[in-house]
């Protein structure tokens, strides 16, 4: 069965970014935007897959490491169900820019998602706050919304 998923960047859409140039090291450092849980609600209602696709050069930087990440992401996805919504996947890139395909706004992590689930791209949609999240949706064919402080706002 082909399904149609929505794709979410982490930081600025369901966290507050760091500061540019810091990075999310561990779940004390990890805010939550309180919109994403009624966005994630609303999506998984229509019966969407929910998919965060996320840069996280710090692990190439050295400044964490790939298990901190999967850490934050595990907790992520247990507040997630436990605020009665849910998360079906993450996807993470921990390479250093150009050194990748999957690096957004490379297409690897949405093509990776798209192998994994039997999604419809064209059917799917980009939720993100920067340009490389608008490039990813563009190549790959996704409708894309901008997240700006909490809301979304138009792509």
């Amino acid at each position: 069965m082909i399904r149609r998923a929505v794709f979410l960047d982490r930081d600025g859409v369901i966290n507050v970014s760091p500061p540019k140039g810091e990075y999310v090291q561990e779940w004390a450092g990890f805010t939550f935007l309180e919109s994403s849980f009624d966005w994630v609600r609303l999506f998984n209602a229509l019966d969407l897959l929910v998919i965060v696709v996320t840069n996280q050069r710090g692990v190439a930087l050295g400044r964490m490491t790939q298990a901190d990440v999967d850490d934050i992401h595990q907790q992520m996805l247990e507040e997630f169900s436990l605020r009665g919504c849910r998360v079906d996947d993450v996807f993470v890139c921990p390479h250093e820019e150009g050194t990748c395909e999957c690096r957004k706004p490379r297409p690897g992590m949405v093509l990776a998602a798209q192998k994994k689930w039997n999604l419809d791209l064209a059917g799917s949609l980009m939720i993100g706050d920067s340009d490389s999240d608008f490039e990813l949706a563009r190549t790959c064919g996704l409708r894309f919304l901008r997240a700006e402080n909490g809301r979304l706002v138009q792509g």
